[in-house]
Parts: C-alpha cells; sequence; structure tokens
C-alpha cells in the first residue's frame, strides 16, 4: 500500500487521487462536526464552497435541510447550525440533510471526494476511518484542511494517527509527507491534550470561548462511525472493530 500525505492545501493539486480511497481531516472543527452529526443520525452531509452554495442547496433540497457553517470561527449569520460538533445532536439534525460550508474543512472534503472512494477523518473517530480505508483496498492519500491554506498541527497529528493504523497491518510505501505526519503522531499521539496549547487554531478558538469545543475533539476513538461518500454527500458508515462486531455492534450504514 502507498499512503501519500498532504500536509496542508498548497499540496493538494499535487496529491494522488485517481484510483485512490482518501480521508479529508479538519480536527478543529469541520470533519470533527461532520462525525458527530453522522453520529446523531444525519441523513447526509453536503459540503459546499460557500454561504451562497448552501443557501441554493437547502432552497432546492427542502425544509428538512439544515444549514450549517462558520467563516473565520464564527458561525454564519442566519443559518440554522455553526461548526461546533456539540451542536450535531440527534434533535437538530436527526434524519435530515446537513449542508456544510466551513474556512477550511470543506474545500478538503471537496477535494476528497474526487477520489475513487472518499471519507472523513478527525481525531474522534480516528481508528475506525482507518479501518474503512484498509477494507477499501487501495493507495491513500490523506488531505490535511490546514488554518487559511498554512499547515495545521492537529491536522498533521491526525494524518499521522492515520498513517500508524494503515501501515500497522503490513509494509507500507510512505510519502514524504506521510513520513513527517506519522513522526508528530507518534509525538502526541499518547498526549493528545497538548495540542490544545500547541496549536494556533486550538489557543484561537479558546480565547473565543470554544474551549470546550477544543477538548471535545481533542478526544480520539470515541465514534465508529465514518462519514463516506456517496450520491453527492457524506453519509454515515458504520466501521466497528472485530470486537465491538463480536459483542453485537452490527457494522452497518445508518
Amino acid at each position: 500500500m502507498q499512503v501519500h500525505v498532504a500536509l496542508s492545501p498548497a499540496e493538494f493539486p499535487d496529491a494522488p487521487l485517481s484510483g485512490r480511497t482518501a480521508l479529508a481531516i479538519d480536527v478543529l472543527r469541520a470533519t470533527s462536526a461532520a462525525v458527530a452529526a453522522c453520529e446523531a443520525g444525519c441523513r447526509r452531509l453536503v459540503a459546499v464552497p460557500d454561504a451562497e452554495a448552501a443557501e441554493a442547496f437547502a432552497a432546492a433540497d427542502g425544509a428538512d435541510t439544515v444549514r450549517a457553517g462558520e467563516r473565520g470561527g464564527e458561525p454564519l449569520a442566519g443559518f440554522d447550525l455553526g461548526n461546533s460538533p456539540a451542536e450535531f445532536t440527534a434533535a437538530a439534525v436527526g434524519h435530515r440533510t446537513v449542508v456544510l460550508t466551513t474556512t477550511n474543512g470543506t474545500a478538503a472534503m471537496l477535494a476528497a471526494s474526487r477520489a475513487a472512494a472518499a471519507g472523513l477523518a478527525a481525531l474522534t473517530n480516528v481508528s475506525a476511518a482507518a479501518r474503512w480505508a484498509l477494507a477499501e483496498g487501495r493507495d491513500v492519500s490523506i488531505l490535511c484542511a490546514g488554518d487559511s491554506g498554512a499547515l495545521s498541527l492537529e491536522d498533521v497529528v491526525c494524518a499521522g494517527l492515520l498513517v500508524a493504523r494503515l501501515s500497522a497491518p503490513g509494509a507500507a510505501v510512505l510519502s514524504e509527507g506521510a513520513a513527517t505526519a506519522l513522526a508528530l503522531g507518534r509525538y502526541y499521539g499518547m498526549r493528545l491534550e497538548r495540542l490544545a496549547e500547541a496549536s494556533p487554531w486550538a489557543r484561537r478558538l479558546a480565547r473565543h470561548g470554544r474551549g470546550a469545543d477544543v477538548a471535545a475533539c481533542l478526544r480520539a476513538d470515541v465514534s465508529d462511525v465514518v462519514p463516506v461518500f456517496a450520491a453527492g454527500g457524506f453519509v454515515p458508515r458504520r466501521v466497528p472493530s472485530a470486537g465491538l462486531a463480536a459483542a453485537g455492534h452490527p457494522e452497518s450504514g445508518s
């Protein structure tokens, strides 16, 4: 298996996607919110580039569509939800379509959707995302959403944890970006809470009263749901470990 990591959006144009499985990451907070929405039972999550596209999609899709998004970390005026994972509850999004636009994350989601198969990864579902990608049986490209075009530490750490899980069953050929991410993942993997101070974006969110979001997003493996791209949106796919499946936690779509 070949594993490639695009450490920032500047590397997206050169990232190999054709015939591959892609995983998009935006730990703070778009893919963490997407995992929360899928865990809460949304029908699908549709990523769009801007607020105008979200409004147009919602108008065409109907009353059951939830408009969610942010710019610069702040909720978009007039939208139903922002980008806090805590907002994506069963009451808010259950059995409904979520249309999402964010500063960084949805661009990575849209880029990933051009691959043969695409899913969304966060720290909260990192092991499930790796299991899903392995089951797809292709080379893997991981796209880090970054911070306004620059590298985002928490995204690269999450990518590194994915690389470790993808390469554990056997030999994998790692790109330079994948090797860099793996090293950071190994360093922070057992001390994820340190990212709250080490990450500039985490510190900014905390200064703006969103420390609870940071803490929620820096938890590993609290969900076995992977948002998987199908028919224009990301739909919930539950990917339990063998132990969970044996305990009566069936692997199925939602």
